[in-house]
């Protein structure tokens, strides 16, 4: 049981950050109107902003390839050649 609840202790860090005024009183209008607390109004934010981060990403890298007018294979096939 100690081992268990020490585990689960180091999946989570407290982080403070500094707040606004209005910040802090919107969040409180959405704690309220939610029947959340604050913090996990904030846990949630994060979350979104992260995948939201990561999705841009990939999309990022997604079919850059397909703006050249080269066939994949043939110009893989080319530099091999040249090894």
């Amino acid at each position: 049981m100690m081992l268990i609840s020490c585990i689960m202790w180091m999946k989570t860090m407290r982080t403070l950050v500094d707040l606004g005024n209005t910040q802090i009183q919107a969040l409180d209008e959405l704690s309220k109107k939610d029947k959340r607390s604050r913090a996990a109004l904030i846990r949630q934010a994060i979350d979104e902003y992260l995948a939201k981060r990561h999705s841009k990403q990939e999309g990022d890298a997604f079919g850059l390839w397909g703006k050249r007018k080269v066939d994949g294979l043939v110009y893989q096939e080319k530099v091999r050649s040249e090894w």
